[in-house]
């Protein structure tokens, strides 16, 4: 999908989503982070091309993926003083080809084992730990941030687990929490995010671990969902240095068959890389960073 597009549009500052903001009366910067880079070449393409056109300022990869050491390159060029590269640690995906040896668990699975205590902490450790390795044997570099694939990040003992490796692993690294600003009942996940993200902030404070000030970007995801209709929803009231997640990605006959969502997918790529969403960043006064 191509686009005419003017640099100045939309304004890319490279500084860490959780810095203070000197950028102006009234401005704020925010990171808007798309996840799951290396699960599919259709979402690495869309990410890619929305990172060449200045419309992302974090992405979030799956280090696990077969296809992580070859796409790797390609992302640090595109991403080089645009934005913030970050571990989408993995414990429910399972990729075909992977040499992992543990077969992970579903979601509900792995919630459960957590919330009875059942999870191996050490074997967990040595997870997130080879992740964060194949993070750095591939980039060149540690992650500037940690996050979580299905938010796994915010749940009991893995949190633990997470935050103490990437202390030792990567310790300027900022760990991502899902705590919001003005969460509804009409956004049930949301506030079990925001819940279960305090205990995390909690932690991340005691061991000196950066954690982003606010996030936004969760919604039912049904057929209906319009992103050019949350977005808007999703800047009001977050602060600056706060996070938006997303999920773009290219239409792909593969990806479709493999991915319920991709067709979500591809209405957050469109938008993002539409004349709307700069648009709205310029009247809302909003700077990627």
């Amino acid at each position: 999908m191509a686009v005419d597009y003017d640099p100045s549009e939309v304004k890319i500052e490279n500084t860490n989503p959780i810095a203070a903001s000197s950028r102006g009366q009234g401005a704020k910067a925010i990171a808007c982070c798309a996840d799951d880079y290396a699960e599919h070449p259709a979402i690495d393409e869309a990410i890619i091309q929305l990172l060449t056109k200045r419309r992302l300022s974090a992405v979030s990869v799956l280090t696990e993926s077969p296809a992580w050491p070859q796409h790797a390159r390609a992302l640090r060029t595109a991403a080089a003083d645009v934005a913030d590269v970050g571990l989408h640690l993995n414990l429910t995906h399972r990729f075909a080809g992977s040499a992992t040896a543990e077969t992970p668990h579903s979601l509900a699975a792995t919630i459960a084992r957590a919330y009875a205590g059942t999870l191996d902490r050490v074997a967990l450790s040595t997870t997130i730990a080879r992740q964060l390795d194949r993070f750095e044997d591939a980039f060149g570099a540690p992650p500037d941030y940690v996050d979580g694939h299905q938010h796994v990040q915010l749940l009991p003992i893995v949190r633990d687990a997470l935050l103490g490796v990437t202390k030792d692993a990567a310790p300027r690294a900022w760990v991502r929490q899902c705590g919001s600003v003005g969460t509804t009942w009409s956004d049930p996940k949301g506030m079990l995010l925001d819940w279960l993200s305090r205990r995390l902030r909690a932690l991340a404070d005691g061991r000196g671990i950066r954690t982003n000030p606010a996030f936004a970007g969760t919604y039912t995801f049904d057929r209906m969902a319009q992103i050019a209709a949350l977005f808007p929803r999703f800047l009001a009231g977050l602060p600056d240095g706060g996070v938006i997640m997303c999920h773009p990605g290219e239409v792909d006959d593969e990806l479709r068959r493999l991915d319920p969502l991709t067709d979500l997918r591809a209405r957050e790529y469109a938008y993002f890389l539409g004349e709307d969403f700069a648009a709205l960043l310029r009247s809302q006064g909003v700077s990627l960073s």
